[in-house]
């Protein structure tokens, strides 16, 4: 997977962790529970799958490593030193890097968070989900709301000073007064970085079971009505919202989540794992025996590979910033992709008109939260504009070649 690179380029690298106690019913990530004889093996194939992969970033140095899971905090804290200590053996780890782990209020202790802290562990990401007891239970989590105040007081004993909480909203039998409760609480933890996200019935999960037997979840007005009021009130309380679902206290961004909206390289290891790297996207199969034998055996690894051309990453740039309040802007689209911004800006303008849209003092446009609300269909319609002006500048080359050719 190697790519032209150029010194000085910054590199973040993720790792999963499949391994988790139990699966929550809206799960649709790669995970397995009941799998914990297969820990030992999947660490030699990641492990080993860091060191060859190493030459190919030996230009970049790196500034965020994510543990993203499943669940990390389960596949224990001996584990994840080694696997970080192999990262800066192998790789360029930036001073400042930023290194955030996921955990589950379960699965985390004073030692184990303190021993990772020490490791250089500098951020932790925990799924609280809800502070509403009945809705823990309604998708199988497998923490008490209790646990989850008690692993916050766990990670601030530990010295870790950067702490994200993750809540859901559109969760079965939740309410307004319901979720306003759960984010009250999330407050009174005192967390530097929020990541609220409404509920997805995801294509084979247990929760799109449910549902397909007829189990009613809040539906869309519910869920918008939740979501308004919830940035509202973390902007009362100092919470800068950044982008769609994630909220921090100033400084303390994601910087490793930023680097997927701003579409700067990453390399993803173990399975399922995406990267954008060298100027392909690819990712590893969703197996974790067919991860471990292709890494350790030299069996089949890659489960998609593509080279990403300048005009698809036009339509990414126009997805994936729009996703976040930094937004878009004219001269930096012009500039990266030679495209007219014309005709993005003249339907900016109409969803302006809708209170969708604005266009910030420093000339960037981005999404309000009610544009962000529909912000796929709004994405949509902007990348079928962008490719009717594409094809309406390519349209006379084509026809310039045809007559060329004709007139021989």
């Amino acid at each position: 997977m190697r790519g032209k690179q150029t010194g000085g380029d910054k590199l973040g690298i993720y790792i999963h962790i499949p391994f988790c106690r139990s699966k929550c019913d809206y799960c649709d990530f790669y995970s397995l529970a009941g799998h914990e004889e297969g820990m030992d093996n999947y660490q030699r194939a990641l492990l080993a799958h860091l060191k060859e992969t190493a030459l190919s970033a030996r230009s970049f140095s790196v500034d965020t490593i994510y543990f993203g899971g499943g669940t990390p905090s389960f596949y224990g804290e001996k584990r994840l030193r080694e696997l970080l200590s192999a990262v800066k053996k192998h790789y360029r780890v930036d001073r400042d890097a930023e290194i955030t782990f996921e955990a589950n209020p379960d699965s985390v202790s004073f030692r184990a968070l303190r021993a990772l802290r020490r490791a250089g562990f500098n951020r932790i990401s925990m799924g609280l989900q809800s502070a509403c007891p009945a809705e823990l239970l309604s998708i199988h989590r497998p923490h008490t709301v209790e646990q989850g105040g008690e692993a916050v007081a766990a990670a601030r004993k530990a010295k870790l000073k950067n702490l994200s909480l993750d809540l859901i909203y559109g969760l079965p039998g939740q309410t307004m007064d319901s979720w306003q409760r759960s984010v009250e609480y999330a407050l009174s933890l005192g967390p530097e970085h929020l990541s609220c996200y409404g509920l997805k019935v995801e294509e084979g999960t247990a929760l799109a079971a449910r549902v397909s037997r007829g189990e009613a979840l809040p539906d869309d007005d519910a869920q918008a009505d939740m979501y308004l009021w919830m940035v509202e009130r973390l902007a009362q309380s100092g919470y800068e919202q950044y982008e769609i679902s994630n909220f921090s206290k100033p400084g303390f961004s994601s910087r490793h989540n930023l680097r997927y909206w701003q579409m700067e390289p990453y390399i993803g290891f173990g399975p399922g794992a995406h990267s954008d790297f060298g100027g392909r996207r690819y990712a590893w199969v969703r197996d974790l025996d067919g991860y471990i034998r292709g890494v350790l055996e030299g069996g089949t690894l890659l489960d998609s590979e593509d080279l990403i051309p300048q005009e698809e990453r036009s339509s990414e740039y126009l997805m994936l910033r729009l996703r976040t309040t930094h937004g878009i802007e004219e001269w930096e689209y012009r500039g990266n992709y030679f495209m007219d911004f014309a005709p993005i800006e003249a339907r900016l303008e109409q969803f302006a008109a809708q209170g969708w849209a604005e266009k910030t003092a420093q000339g960037r446009w981005r999404l309000t939260p009610r544009g962000f609300l529909v912000s796929n269909q709004l994405m949509a319609d902007l990348m079928e504009r962008q490719e009717r002006a594409r094809l309406s500048k390519l349209l006379p080359r084509v026809r310039e070649q045809f007559q060329s050719r004709n007139s021989k």
